[in-house]
């Protein structure tokens, strides 16, 4: 049986990496993701793994590419500032189809910000951070258990599809700390990336399966291969061909597009009779339940969608849940981001964005007033 205790959200982040198979963390301290680091640091080298201070965010990228590339479950950690700089690494990963987990414990920006104070302001960062087009998987839990099952489902999503995966806890998930009852090891679904079947002279690097994801070899077990950032052809090698490029750049979304359902996360209280929908995720969410609560014991019939998967942004079961609604209210500790996304796929009409960009957190009644407003009990 496991053991219940009293746990934070980060630690929680850090024991669920651990669970799905991560063995090294290259990082570099930044408040509110520090303690992650602090964790790792103690417990990966009692495990047999390897934790690495680095000089600086570009340099931890860069350690984790290479331990990845070397057969290692790798992740970084980090917030705002440091997110930032990490940009153009994920871009060479996501090229060079690394498997990686990079933990975002988001704080209020822009630039230095508020370091200590919550925030909500890197998901549209998430998607769109990097140059070019690639596809996006960024998960967003909302309570300290959540944020184990869900830093599991980062690194098995990364191994199984062969890409970086976004972790974006806010400083309301990363330091608070809860009741929670981890399953045990032997319960924790784990995902390993698939290796070759073919001989290191018959194998070809970027060669995709049926499922649009090459077998990934890792250095050192006999397979010699180039990787770069720069479009390459199956081999590896560096292509200025139209046909590789529209094949590569195109295989890279849609690895991850034909697989919406499975990356698609959420949960639904309240949504069965539902005329007002709360969308909310991380710690937003929260306060978004207990408003919905409160809001029904006052007649109106409101619902929360507690989203996970942020990206690929799950337009079908938004327009699903969305069909028979009067409005949607959105609260984000951002100037609406997810809102704007969310416009794309339903009424604009429909949708409220509430919006806190002052460095506190929502309360029940900042999220209740609007769903009141649209149930027509203003």
């Amino acid at each position: 049986m496991s053991k219940a205790c009293l746990m934070q959200g980060n630690q929680a982040c850090a024991e669920g990496v651990l669970a799905a198979g991560v063995t090294f963390f290259a990082g570099y301290p930044i408040t509110p993701s520090t303690e992650i680091a602090e964790f790792l640091a103690e417990k990966l080298p009692r495990m047999g793994g390897k934790f690495i201070q680095m000089e600086d965010e570009i340099a931890s990228m860069g350690a984790i590419i290479g331990a990845s590339l070397a057969g290692a479950k790798a992740i970084t950690a980090t917030s705002g500032p440091g997110f930032s700089l990490k940009q153009e690494l994920i871009g060479y990963a996501a090229m060079a189809e690394l498997p990686l987990v990079v933990v975002n414990v988001q704080r209020s920006g822009p630039s230095t910000g508020l370091p200590t104070s919550p925030s909500q302001g890197d998901v549209m960062q998430a998607r769109w951070g990097t140059h070019g087009d690639r596809g996006v998987i960024a998960l967003s839990p909302g309570s300290v258990r959540e944020a184990f099952d869900v830093a599991v489902k980062a690194v098995n999503f990364a191994e199984k599809f062969r890409t970086p995966v976004i972790l974006l806890l806010d400083e309301v998930i990363g330091h608070m700390r809860e009741r929670v009852e981890l399953p045990e090891l032997s319960e924790v679904e784990v995902v390993n990336r698939k290796k070759p079947t073919v001989s290191p002279d018959e194998y070809r690097a970027y060669k995709p399966d049926e499922d649009g994801v090459p077998p990934m070899a890792p250095f050192g077990e006999g397979y010699f291969y180039h990787v770069t950032g720069l479009v390459h052809n199956y081999e590896g090698q560096p292509s200025q061909s139209a046909a590789v490029t529209d094949e590569l750049v195109r295989r890279l979304h849609t690895k991850i597009e034909r697989a919406q359902a499975e990356l698609t996360l959420y949960t639904e209280h309240f949504l069965e009779d539902a005329e007002v929908i709360v969308v909310a995720y991380g710690g937003s969410s929260r306060a978004a339940i207990a408003a919905v609560k409160a809001a029904r014991k006052q007649g109106v019939k409101a619902g929360l969608l507690k989203l996970i998967t942020l990206w690929p942004f799950p337009a079908a079961l938004l327009q699903q849940k969305a069909q028979k609604t009067k409005k949607i209210i959105v609260p984000e500790m951002n100037y609406g981001q997810l809102a704007c996304e969310i416009e794309r796929y339903v009424k604009q009409e429909k949708v409220v964005s509430v919006t806190k960009v002052d460095g506190t957190f929502f309360s029940p009644d900042d999220i209740l007033r609007p769903i009141l407003a649209a149930g027509g009990l203003e």
